[in-house]
């Protein structure tokens, strides 16, 4: 049974032909046993690669392909990575299914464009971080508030290369949940430092960035 409806297939579809310009490779870890979304979420990526020609889904098998999943710094499954004319840091932890769906199809066209709907403002003070940066955004696929900020986490990661920006679905993680103390969902932790709990504006995010930065600084 298709996960994406004729409906929401035509609609995707005429965006991509509209708004898709460089090619989008995804790359897919899976694994056959012990993980509880990942055939859904191949068939999620495979409707998707489908409906243009612009976008190649390549897919590694995480438990026989440790070196590849290393290089990606990918430690589980299943993962999603969007990459455009050059590697951007932008990770799906989990089945990006829900309200996550439509953060997916936007990132896919990002990396697309190489382009983001940041403002300007924000995309200047992005682009000056010189120093890696890793989010994490726990979310669930009911929650309607967290593809807000997955998603402009992920603008950020387009926007330069030392961000990484992962989104993690905490049910099938609840290790990190439980390492997060998520209460609930969207959860934000910058750097394993500074932690946002709930949907935020951009420049907002922005400030918690530097200041997560800052405290690095401060402690050097």
């Amino acid at each position: 049974m298709p996960f994406i409806s004729d409906e929401d297939k035509k609609y995707i579809q005429d965006r991509f032909e509209k708004e898709l310009e460089g090619e989008v490779k995804i790359i897919y870890f899976t694994q056959d046993f012990e993980c509880q979304f990942c055939k859904e979420t191949r068939q999620i990526l495979e409707e998707i690669a489908a409906l243009s020609d612009k976008i190649q889904l390549e897919v590694h098998e995480f438990d026989k392909e440790k070196e590849i999943a290393e290089k990606y710094g990918v430690d589980k499954i299943p993962a999603t990575l969007i990459f455009g004319e050059k590697e951007y840091g932008i990770r799906f932890f989990g089945i990006p299914s829900g309200y996550e769906f439509s953060t997916l199809i936007e990132d896919i066209i990002h990396a697309s464009t190489g382009k983001t709907n940041l403002k300007e403002e924000v995309r200047e003070e992005i682009k000056k971080i010189g120093q890696p940066l890793h989010i994490q955004v726990l979310v669930t696929p009911t929650c309607p508030y967290c593809p807000t900020m997955v998603h402009i986490a992920h603008q950020m990661a387009v926007e330069n290369e030392n961000i990484r920006a992962d989104m993690i679905e905490a049910i099938e993680f609840p290790h990190l949940a439980q390492k997060y103390n998520v209460m609930g969902v969207p959860k934000t932790v910058i750097n394993d430092k500074r932690e946002i709990v709930g949907a935020i504006p951009e420049e907002m995010f922005l400030e918690e960035v530097k200041k997560a930065l800052g405290e690095e600084s401060d402690k050097r």
